[in-house]
């Protein structure tokens, strides 16, 4: 079996992917850092004047690390089910197929360029939240891993749903729908140990939770769970979703007529 990565056909997905980035900068880039910005103004001025503190945490350090993920998530669907959908919209995917690239190499291409993306502004928005409140980042190197797993894990997730979406409806209709309730449930203005017993049990079903607090105990040593449940749950995320998105392409479902 031949191991070998066509790297010319991946570097030319990726840099017309990331190249499309630039040419959009103010949607891409500068629109959800801005809106992150007003999250954090808004409810670091409105609810933080209230909650001074959570866990010995100021309350505007304590959202920022759920602000990125809020971002990072949707961002890294975003960018990757538009990324996909685009060549199936245009009928150019047709001539990917058929070009000498693996599966796996499109998979790589598509979900690299979505995931470089959002960590960009996953970055930024820390960059910008750091003019706002003093941030200490006690553990920075699995900050950036939770930061770049969560990027690559729903950047594949986004190019599931970019390869199934048959209309530019459906490819909001779940990360609105679903993706983003389940984020803001998640507790990136609040922890889950604030809510009544029930309501935490219920929170423990919410993947977001995971992804949220593992993220945090990187910023401050403290979290709800413990890291090593965080990670798994990421982990285990992203296995899914890398074995659904190769085996839709290997297969050619909803692509090929």
């Amino acid at each position: 079996m031949d191991l070998r990565i066509n790297t010319h056909a991946l570097r030319a997905i990726y840099r017309f992917e990331m190249a499309r980035t630039w040419r959009t900068v103010t949607q891409s880039i500068i629109s959800p850092v801005l809106s992150t910005a007003l999250y954090f103004v808004v409810f670091g001025s409105a609810i933080g004047s209230r909650i001074e503190h959570i866990g010995g945490v100021s309350y505007g350090a304590f959202i920022v690390p759920g602000l990125i993920m809020l971002s990072v998530l949707t961002q890294s669907i975003s960018n990757a089910s538009f990324g996909i959908y685009f060549p199936k919209f245009t009928g150019t995917i047709y001539e990917l197929l058929s070009a000498p690239i693996s599966h796996i190499e499109i998979v790589l291409a598509y979900v690299g360029a979505a995931a470089t993306k959002s960590v960009l502004v996953g970055l930024i928005i820390l960059a910008t939240a750091a003019m706002f409140v003093p941030i200490q980042i006690e553990h920075p190197v699995w900050m950036f891993l939770f930061l770049v797993l969560t990027a690559v894990t729903f950047s594949l997730f986004g190019f599931i749903i970019g390869i199934w979406a048959d209309g530019f409806e459906k490819l909001q209709l779940i990360p609105m729908l679903i993706v983003m309730p389940l984020t803001f449930l998640g507790g990136p203005f609040y922890s889950v140990s604030m809510l009544p017993p029930l309501w935490q049990k219920l929170s423990m079903l919410n993947p977001s939770v995971y992804l949220i607090s593992g993220f945090r105990w990187s910023f401050f040593g403290t979290s709800e769970m413990h890291v090593g449940l965080s990670f798994s749950m990421t982990l285990v995320f992203f296995l899914i979703s890398l074995f659904a998105a190769t085996w839709i392409m290997k297969t050619g479902w909803r692509l090929k007529a």
